[in-house]
């Protein structure tokens, strides 16, 4: 069986599981993958990626919100679409899409059927939690940025029959966490300069710092900044005392595995976090607008004197879950 995969490589999590799943993965047969996207700073590992593109990507601006000037200026809907006239997906029997933009047009303009799997498929059930005050736009990008013929989808929770639970790393599943009284930091949508004296000023709590521009680890006074790099931030989140990171979906489902104290951050207009944001409130997380605030760091300090109540989190069996994955692609269309 020929398999195609589409990876979006805006952020690392979506990466981060394509190289979990992907020795399952090819138990099926020959996988090739689409790696879509430009600001993802995660090494690929051994993915077998033989197509690449831009992709349409997100930008940050500099302390945790979207840069809009950025993806005006380095999307193109013309070079999108252009790419997905010439992407191959007719030549694979099967197309799983990560929620990726470039293959749901390929598959719609060639008449090839899809599976949406992944975190984002879960918002076509209207049962997924969502903040209390909607946004039509970000309703609309999540139905119809990746439209796929069928759907499986990811979340903290069972909220629908087609929503399974997160993939979780081996790396966590075989190992033991442990408590050694660092914080680990991993804020993709804020500068150093956003957060550094905040963190400066609770100690002596020491911090794991997890930032694009570090090449190797350096340790300035509480902070020890720390390089984005697989081996050493699965090290750090397995033995910390506590996580604070943004909206996204893989990594805080991690540390709610490993029972981890979570503090997360949701990126400001980005409407995907936001749902994750309520669903985490939902669970007894502590969740915080903005780390931009003259207050972040009393919150911080409140946040680590405040009882930890262990929020249990299921993760996926990755061979049920992929053989989901694979009855959906041959079942008939259906319908969330």
């Amino acid at each position: 069986m020929n398999i195609f995969y589409a990876v979006q490589a805006t952020g690392n999590g979506h990466i981060s599981r394509a190289r979990q799943l992907m020795p399952y993965l090819q138990q099926y047969g020959q996988v090739d993958v689409f790696l879509s996207g430009a600001n993802a700073t995660l090494d690929t590992g051994d993915l077998p990626v033989k197509y690449r593109s831009r992709g349409m990507s997100l930008y940050y601006s500099h302390c945790g919100g979207l840069s809009y000037r950025q993806m005006w200026q380095q999307n193109s809907l013309v070079r999108a679409l252009a790419e997905a006239r010439h992407l191959p997906v007719e030549a694979y029997d099967v197309v799983i899409n990560d929620f990726e933009f470039i293959t749901a047009q390929a598959c719609r303009i060639k008449g090839v059927p899809s599976v949406q799997f992944g975190h984002q498929a879960s918002f076509m059930s209207t049962h997924t939690p969502r903040p209390a005050v909607r946004s039509m736009i970000g309703e609309m990008i999540l139905r119809k940025y990746a439209p796929a013929s069928r759907y499986v989808g990811l979340h903290f929770e069972r909220y629908d029959n087609f929503i399974h639970p997160p993939v979780v790393k081996d790396y966590f599943l075989c190992n033991k966490p442990a408590n050694q009284g660092h914080i680990t930091v991993y804020l993709p949508a804020y500068n150093r300069s956003c957060c550094e004296q905040h963190f400066r000023n609770l100690a002596p709590q020491h911090f794991h710092w997890f930032l694009p521009e570090i090449q190797k680890p350096l340790t300035q006074g509480n902070i020890t900044l720390m390089p984005v790099n697989n081996q050493l931030f699965n090290e750090s989140l397995l033995n910390c005392h506590g996580l604070i990171t943004g909206g996204g979906f893989e990594t805080p489902a991690e540390a709610l595995y490993l029972g981890k104290r979570l503090m997360s951050i949701p990126i400001r207009a980005q409407y995907e976090q936001q749902c994750n944001a309520a669903a985490l409130k939902g669970r007894g997380i502590t969740v915080h607008e903005s780390a931009e605030t003259p207050h972040f760091g009393h919150h911080v300090s409140e946040w680590l004197a405040a009882p930890h109540a262990v929020v249990h989190q299921e993760a996926a069996q990755i061979p049920q879950l992929l053989s989901s994955v694979f009855h959906t692609a041959f079942a008939e269309t259906q319908v969330a």
